[in-house]
């Protein structure tokens, strides 16, 4: 035997007698037998066992332990029944379908190539604020792991990408690392985020409504990670020098550069002074028009996109309530069903049939459908009011105020950069044109499409895996090998997750089965807390969950113990998924197991110590403890979207 499966069978084996020894023998109840599992279970992880076997196994073996203790005879055949019902579950689930897709979207953009090109044109884009090449970093990885969901492919690809150019341009080996490492943890938080869509399932909370509400939070938390490193920055330029100026250069055509000099240094009265006549300094009409089309792009998307709102905003009642019946469709489908008194769910089918097993002939009494009910008569007044009402709701609606503010913002936005538009900036803009918007494009449709109820999260993902491939395509990356690598590690993770949340769903009801949800639930009500010190209560104990264990680890396991606690509370649990959604960002950032640090060390130059990593990142820990405080404090940051799109 293996040294170290000796050595986990052994603690495994302390575990069970201390546990023998510190039980209540006098007073022992099922639950505790439920405690028991869950604490092997947590070690076996943490000492590297495969978490969906180790689940599915613990959870067999103690469901047969707790009907043996009923009645021993059917303990097996039960045993089994729920096994296949788990299993079945999962499979019905409809959302999860939106995992494999949107993870093959991830490895087809992951394979494009673009990221080299995005981190470039940030740089640039970039170049006169404080710790710009730190600022860049974030926001590719944050765009990056947006696109692709996959947080050690971003922090693998930005560390052979950034950490070498920013060593290179003399910044601090600490500041470096812990910004590669926070800003690939980005994309389990942003949406569409595979986080999300374990945490709805296993809670039974609308994907829909989670990808709405993590929205602000996510751009909070990467907004609060680049002011940190600006002000950081400023400060102490000795960590983050200023770049020299030959990585400031812009490589520009010609053609500017002599508009430029003889015209204008700003784009839009160069192009047309130059539009009249003999003043284009030979730049042929096309060139211009072609820079004058990419010069009004913003404006175009800005027109484009704002109507479309406007016409989603003012769209008439009717039309609101069907869009809302398809944002609600994923809503509780969650895998973790309401367990039955015994523990135990009937087989699919099974709710349908008879006691008796028989049915009644066709043409029986029984069997004839009810006479409908009679028409209620109304009266003119009645029937005025109710074509009034009717003729209403086909009107369309007035436009809400925030509309008229973010539209009036966004304008203003506009008139500054075209202010401020000369050619170096339009250069700049041409180079974002080809690897930012982009994946730009691609995330607002996939999001866009779920958030406004165009379409399911499943068929969003569906849309998006054709989008990565169509992205693919478009940059010459695709091919038989890329297909092939893309599919087979889809398959891989697909069948991970698949297999995670079968040993969940097993391990769940046999905690059920044996009152260990009971006696949690018993626990924490005889302490008397409120609904306040119940959520620092619980998100203390996910942030040191995230020490020993991963974010896939901690939903399936222990969301299932926290969220039948949160109607005690009165908690929103899309609330309280936002909060866990936050606060596993730390899973990735926080010794022993911060595998951000591993993958990161993996690509590192050799004089890069795993110490050094771990310091970098500790900053960024502290950052992610005030989103969760400022996200409890202000709850509408992630609850003010969700409440005004679906209300």
């Amino acid at each position: 035997m293996r040294k170290e499966l000796l050595f986990g069978f052994i603690i495994m084996a302390l575990v069970v007698l201390a546990t023998i020894v510190l039980l209540p023998w006098g007073n022992i109840e099922s639950g505790h037998m439920g405690l028991l599992m869950l604490s092997l279970v947590v070690v076996a992880i943490m000492l590297g066992f495969p978490t969906a076997f180790t689940l599915m196994g613990m959870g067999m073996i103690f469901t047969f332990i707790a009907y043996s203790f009923a009645d021993p005879s059917l303990a097996l055949t039960n045993t089994l029944s729920l096994m296949v019902q788990r299993a079945y579950a999962v499979m019905t689930n409809d959302v999860l379908i939106s995992i494999p897709l949107f993870v093959f979207m991830g490895y087809l953009v992951e394979r494009a190539n673009l990221i080299e090109k995005l981190f470039r044109s940030l740089h640039l884009a970039l170049v006169r604020v404080p710790g710009s090449l730190a600022v860049a970093t974030i926001v590719t990885c944050a765009i990056f792991a947006t696109a692709t969901g996959i947080v050690g492919a971003v922090v693998t690809l930005m560390g052979l990408l950034a950490f070498p150019a920013m060593l290179k341009a003399g910044y601090d080996t600490r500041v470096s690392a812990g910004c590669i490492t926070a800003g690939g943890c980005l994309g389990i938080l942003i949406p569409p985020s595979v986080l999300l869509i374990v945490y709805g399932a296993t809670a039974g909370v609308s994907v829909v409504q989670l990808y709405a509400g993590a929205f602000f939070p996510g751009i909070m938390l990467a907004g609060l990670y680049i002011g940190y490193v600006i002000i950081l920055a400023k400060f102490k330029p000795k960590l983050m020098p200023p770049l020299a100026l030959d990585q400031r250069a812009v490589p520009m055509p010609m053609s500017y550069t002599e508009l430029g000099e003889k015209i204008s240094q700003k784009v839009i009265p160069a192009i047309l002074i130059a539009l009249k006549g003999k003043r284009n300094l030979h730049v042929r009409p096309a060139e211009l028009l072609q820079s004058l089309m990419i010069a009004l792009l913003p404006l175009l998307v800005f027109a484009i996109f704002t109507g479309s709102i406007y016409k989603v905003v003012t769209a008439p009642v009717e039309a609101v309530a069907g869009m809302e019946l398809m944002q609600m469709g994923d809503a509780g489908s969650g895998v973790v069903a309401e367990e039955s008194s015994s523990g135990l769910s009937l087989p699919p089918g099974a709710e349908k049939a008879d006691s008796g097993g028989l049915s009644l002939p066709p043409g029986s009494e029984e069997d004839k459908p009810a006479a409908a009910p009679a028409a209620p008569v109304m009266s003119a007044d009645e029937t005025k009011a109710a074509e009034a009402a009717a003729a209403k709701a086909l009107e369309p609606r007035d436009a809400p105020t925030w509309f008229w503010v973010m539209t009036a913002i966004f304008a203003a936005m506009l008139a500054i950069y075209y202010t401020l538009l000369t050619w170096v900036r339009l250069e700049i803009f041409k180079m974002l044109l080809g690897s930012f918007f982009p994946l730009a494009v691609l995330i607002l449709f996939v999001l866009g499409s779920i958030v406004f109820g165009l379409a399911t999260p499943t068929e969003a993902a569906a849309i998006g895996a054709i989008g990565g491939v169509i992205l693919a395509a478009a940059y010459k990356q695709l091919n038989m090998r890329v297909i092939r690598e893309s599919v087979f590690l889809t398959a891989k993770t697909g069948a991970m997750v698949c297999w995670l949340f079968v040993g969940s769903s097993i391990f769940s009801a046999a905690f059920a089965l044996l009152g260990g949800q009971t006696l949690v639930e018993k626990w924490v009500l005889s302490l008397g807390l409120s609904p306040m010190e119940f959520l620092i209560l619980a998100q203390v104990i996910i942030f040191f969950l995230g020490w020993p264990l991963e974010w896939t680890e901690i939903i399936v396991i222990f969301m299932p113990i926290f969220v039948p606690l949160l109607d005690d509370f009165g908690i929103n649990p899309l609330f309280f998924g936002l909060l866990v959604a936050l606060n596993l960002q730390t899973a990735f950032l926080s010794p022993p197991v911060a595998m951000s640090a591993f993958y990161l060390k993996g690509v590192s130059p050799p004089h890069v110590t795993l110490n050094q990593i771990f310091a970098g990142m500790l900053p960024f820990m502290g950052i992610q403890i005030l989103a969760i405080v400022l996200l409890y404090t202000f709850p509408a940051i992630g609850l003010w979207l969700p409440e005004v799109l679906y209300k």
